[in-house]
């Protein structure tokens, strides 16, 4: 039984809660929060504190992390350095250099399992995308469009701290976007040129509002891209074109419920006899299985003492390194904020 703490109780912290107390192989000892005035105990015996450190006092195998950006990459480095496993909540931080430090950490502490929870990839509709692609069925990526949105940078009752750049980073594209961000990356590898506007005109913050990206990745895969919290219908749709037909990401499964219905539309193309109107097969999904599904697969890691091959610290490099490069591609952008450029930071 891995005894468990989880650092940050708010709505994200009591979901992963819930996920441990269905885990068999966990238990969840203590947590923490700013918000708790002292140390104490639940009635059902899990103890709790104001402030992290004390998670610490506990005998811990893993450590959950559901921190604001600023203190989170500080957080999962204390884990690791007192030898815990730690699963921590995406972003890795508020920038590239964050994760560097993380992955400097990582790797002085082989013996430990690092995992991000970028949570759509555990979603069924990409899970079964993401095979459906791998086996070559209907050919190779083409080319990718998506767009995330939602109408505020703040909604369901989410802190202020997202707007507010020294904490978070970032707007809607490092909160939001970044899940857009690393599926195009899951499905289509790497890119490496990349253009965008940036935009917080609507809202007026020191982070964005709107996120336009278009990229490319070596072999030609094109990606178009808007993450936007000026989207009054909240959405997700995910268009991947491929030479033997496409597949179709609408809707998302979330707590809101706003986002529709999650489905999976697979385009098989004639191009000699459809006249551009091909067969097509939908899949409706109707429960959401990825919370449970990432923490299982982590513990899952541990025990088996296997390395995690979706949600690593590599992984949040990679994408966090591409969150940036969209930043830095907007000159404007990138000169208001002093960025840094992505390609001078990969030393890791």
């Amino acid at each position: 039984m891995m005894r468990v703490g989880i650092a940050g109780y708010g709505v994200v912290g009591k979901r992963r809660r819930a996920c441990v107390d269905r885990n068999s192989d966990m238990q969840l000892v203590a947590v923490c929060d700013r918000t708790f005035e002292s140390d104490g105990t639940f009635p059902d015996g899990i103890r709790y504190y104001p402030d992290y450190r004390r998670l610490f006092s506990n005998n811990l195998d893993v450590l959950i992390v559901c921190l604001t950006n600023d203190i989170a990459p500080e957080v999962t480095i204390a884990g690791l350095e007192r030898g815990l496993h730690v699963f921590c909540e995406k972003p890795p931080g508020r920038d590239v250099e964050d994760i560097i430090r993380v992955i400097r950490c990582e790797r002085a502490h082989p013996d430990l399992k690092l995992m991000y929870g970028f949570n759509h990839r555990h979603h069924d509709s990409v899970r079964d995308a993401l095979r459906l692609i791998r086996s070559g069925e209907l050919g190779s990526i083409i080319n990718m469009r998506g767009v995330y949105g939602k109408s505020k940078l703040v909604t369901f009752n989410q802190p202020y701290w997202r707007t507010k750049r020294h904490i978070s980073g970032g707007g809607v594209l490092l909160d939001q976007g970044i899940h857009m961000v690393d599926l195009m990356r899951l499905f289509a590898g790497e890119f490496d040129e990349i253009h965008s506007f940036i935009s917080n005109s609507h809202f007026g913050y020191d982070v964005e509002d709107n996120a336009y990206a278009l990229m490319r990745t070596e072999n030609g895969v094109v990606a178009m891209l808007n993450s936007s919290a000026t989207q009054w219908r909240h959405r997700f749709h995910l268009d991947i074109n491929l030479s033997g037909g496409s597949i179709i990401l609408g809707g998302i499964l979330s707590s809101s419920k706003s986002y529709g219905a999650e489905t999976l539309t697979v385009v098989r193309a004639d191009h000699e006899n459809d006249g551009g109107d091909p067969r097509e097969e939908m899949i409706r999904y109707n429960r959401d299985p990825s919370w449970d599904e990432e923490i299982n697969s982590f513990a899952e890691n541990i025990l088996s003492n296997k390395p995690v091959e979706s949600g690593s610290s590599l992984d949040a490099f990679n994408t966090m390194k591409l969150v940036y490069q969209i930043y830095y591609a907007d000159p404007k952008w990138r000169h208001a904020f002093s960025i840094p450029n992505p390609a001078d930071q990969t030393s890791l």
